[in-house]
């Protein structure tokens, strides 16, 4: 929260990339999410780093017209603050001008390799989840974290979200 700290640490980078997170048991996520965010966004901006790549969630993807994953009645009560947050810095984020931000959401199910092994491909999507054959929205975290450095190296999403599935 130390906006002033943290733009002196960011300067001189090419990128930075945030996956804040206040804590899923954190009473106070949402606003602290928000608050947390707007810092780093603030920080980004004062240290002149231009390019921002926000990890946010998959809870603002829209599995059906006009109706977003986190509006469903599936959706877990115990994420749905820090999911609101996450959707509603998305929607602050695309008023930025000044950086070249991406948002980039996971899969709706995404776990360590045990669970989901890594691939070494994904595919891309960008307002709506990205299934596979069997109507699942997975990923593994070593596959998004290719798709996270992909989109460093290679940026084709500026100021835009998307989001990677098998």
């Amino acid at each position: 929260m130390d906006t002033d700290k943290l733009s002196d640490i960011l300067k001189g980078n090419d990128v930075v990339v945030s996956a804040y997170n206040p804590g899923w048991t954190n009473p106070n996520i949402y606003n602290e999410f928000l608050k947390g965010s707007q810092s780093i966004q603030d920080a980004i901006k004062k240290s002149g780093v231009k390019r921002y790549i926000v990890i946010g969630g998959a809870g603002s993807l829209f599995v059906a017209p006009n109706v977003q994953l986190i509006d469903t009645p599936q959706f877990p009560a115990e994420w749905k603050p820090g999911a609101l947050a996450a959707r509603d810095y998305l929607n602050i984020l695309k008023m930025e001008n000044e950086l070249d931000w991406t948002y980039l959401s996971p899969a709706i199910e995404m776990n360590p390799g045990t669970k989901h092994e890594r691939r070494g491909t994904y595919r891309t999507g960008l307002e709506n989840p990205v299934f596979d054959a069997n109507n699942k929205s997975i990923t593994s975290v070593e596959d998004l974290a290719v798709a996270i450095v992909d989109e460093v190296e290679n940026p084709k999403h500026i100021r835009a979200r998307f989001t990677v599935g098998y």
